[in-house]
């Protein structure tokens, strides 16, 4: 019975790998270091106890603190559940299944190829160059019938900047044929890099963002699209009728707070501390073949022995998490940036394994 149930399903559901995330994955730890959250829990008193009414498709306190808070006005923002369902909206909007693709350039994020799978939409991919920028003239030849590029900058897992003199040479070869979509969820950890001021001179820009990292809300399940208005319009077409809970506006609002923006910030500053720390610690050691630059709240790292590494702190109740079947990251495990008595325990950890092997 069960067999016929799956025949009635979508082919290509059928055949799809779903995203593993990091608690599908799961792990008994108590060093969790492999989602890129924060690694200590923000407190909020919940100020909204109208749960008997739905709430606000878009809740105008929520896009108004945001649209301040990111030099935008409100009708350039949209409110979703996670930059993951806005990655998916821009699909439905603009990719017709069957006949348009996206496209992306590996390493990267996988949600891109998920949602696309899911939807029944082709994705194409240009894998990076070496150092992980764009390889412009390749993405020139696969453009033909793609509606939708994803780049996320910075990169995940990688944690390197696109190259902005790259990303507009992308715009102007997509301008009038397709989106391009700038995943910024770690721009916190490098404001400076923002894509947010191009809006007003491309207006095929999408920009992605999230209170998931850097807010230390990932529990709550909040992103946003940054776009100009007729991207905003299109886009509302496809939303859920109420995308927000009521209790995660009434956070997130809170969160957008003159203080709670204060206080992101001085997070920040400390994982950039605890980053600058790691990087440190870990070009040192002699199980480490490579440290990468970052300007997130991760690290990769490239290891002589990676599945023994990650299996040995799995086993201590340190989770990282495993890039070896990304392309071209082969060794390579990726590390959050936690407390630094967190940062400290993988060290001492790497440093007894590197002792282990000598």
């Amino acid at each position: 019975m069960s067999q016929d149930i799956e025949q009635l399903a979508r082919a290509n559901v059928r055949a799809l790998t779903p995203y593993m995330s990091a608690r599908r994955l799961g792990g008994n730890g108590d060093v969790w270091l492999n989602a890129n959250e924060f690694p200590l829990p923000v407190p909020f008193e919940l100020s909204q106890q109208t749960l008997n009414r739905y709430p606000e498709c878009q809740p105008k306190l929520v896009i108004e603190h945001y649209a301040a808070y990111a030099g935008l006005t409100p009708e350039q923002v949209l409110v979703s559940r996670g930059a993951d369902e806005a990655i998916e909206l821009i699909m439905r909007a603009f990719c017709e299944p069957g006949q348009d693709a996206i496209l992306f350039c590996p390493p990267t994020y996988g949600m891109y190829s998920v949602s696309a799978e899911t939807i029944g939409i082709e994705y194409r991919t240009v894998p990076a160059l070496s150092d992980w920028q764009l390889n412009l003239p390749a993405i020139a030849e696969q453009l033909d019938g793609v509606k939708v590029v994803y780049l996320c900058s910075p990169n995940n897992p990688t944690g390197n900047l696109i190259n902005q003199d790259d990303i507009r040479q992308l715009l102007t070869m997509t301008a009038g044929k397709a989106l391009v979509v700038a995943d910024e969820a770690y721009i916190e950890f490098c404001p400076q890099a923002t894509l947010t001021g191009w809006l007003k001179d491309y207006p095929h820009l999408v920009i992605l963002r999230t209170l998931s990292k850097a807010f230390a809300l990932a529990g709550l399940r909040c992103g946003f699209a940054l776009a100009n208005k007729p991207v905003i319009d299109l886009l509302m077409k496809v939303i859920a009728p109420y995308p927000l809970a009521t209790p995660v506006a009434d956070v997130a609002g809170q969160a957008l707070s003159e203080q709670g923006i204060a206080l992101m910030r001085k997070h920040v500053a400390q994982l950039n501390d605890n980053r600058s720390w790691l990087l440190a610690e870990l070009a040192q050691l002699a199980c480490v073949e490579q440290v990468f630059p970052s300007e997130t709240n991760y690290v990769l790292a490239r290891f002589t022995d990676s599945p023994k590494v990650f299996k040995t702190l799995w086993d201590q109740g340190i989770i990282l998490r495993d890039q070896n079947k990304n392309p071209g990251l082969s060794g390579c495990l990726r590390i959050s940036i936690g407390t630094r008595e967190e940062c400290e325990r993988v060290i001492a950890a790497l440093q007894a394994f590197s002792l282990e092997q000598a």
